[in-house]
């Protein structure tokens, strides 16, 4: 049976000696300006590999919420209201400093591995009878994560073609 922290600290030893690269993590500012409020924008607030579900920094683990590519703000007409929701943020992103094009993970979630040590869930990882596993979308199965990690990693390092 693997330990989680474990798992994690050898995917985190592979990523950073193979340089794998990351993708920014933002949150959500308010602005004000004279006390009148001012469009929100998406400010940094570090770096993670992204992995699935999953977003692996330095010292923490997240679950992955919405993630965006970074463009400025311009006028379009937009088939769906979610079309639209998707140019704002994307344009928060932008006015917060992001580089246009540049991946921004938004509503992360912070997960706790010492409870999935304990046999607790946490976002999508849970200790299962064989060691610690992952679900790796809203409706699908279970399946173990020194494995998922493994095709991940491989996914990241070496994606197929046509994938970037």
């Amino acid at each position: 049976m693997d330990d989680v922290e474990a798992l994690i600290a050898g995917a985190r030893a592979r990523l950073t000696a193979a340089g794998a690269p990351r993708e920014a993590l933002g949150r959500w500012r308010s602005r004000r300006f004279v006390g009148i409020p001012l469009a929100p924008n998406v400010v940094p607030e570090g770096a993670a590999w992204h992995l699935g579900v999953l977003l692996i920094g330095p010292e923490d683990v997240f679950a992955t919420g919405e993630i965006v590519r970074a463009r400025p703000e311009v006028r379009r007409g937009f088939a769906a209201e979610s079309q639209r929701r998707r140019a704002d943020v994307a344009a928060a992103a932008s006015r917060g400093g992001f580089a246009d094009g540049q991946v921004v993970h938004l509503g992360w979630e912070g997960l706790d591995l010492a409870a999935v040590g304990r046999g607790e869930a946490s976002g999508p990882l849970r200790q299962g009878t064989d060691g610690p596993e992952v679900r790796w979308s809203a409706r699908g199965g279970w399946r173990p994560l020194a494995a998922y990690l493994d095709e991940r990693i491989a996914l990241l390092l070496d994606p197929p073609s046509g994938a970037t």
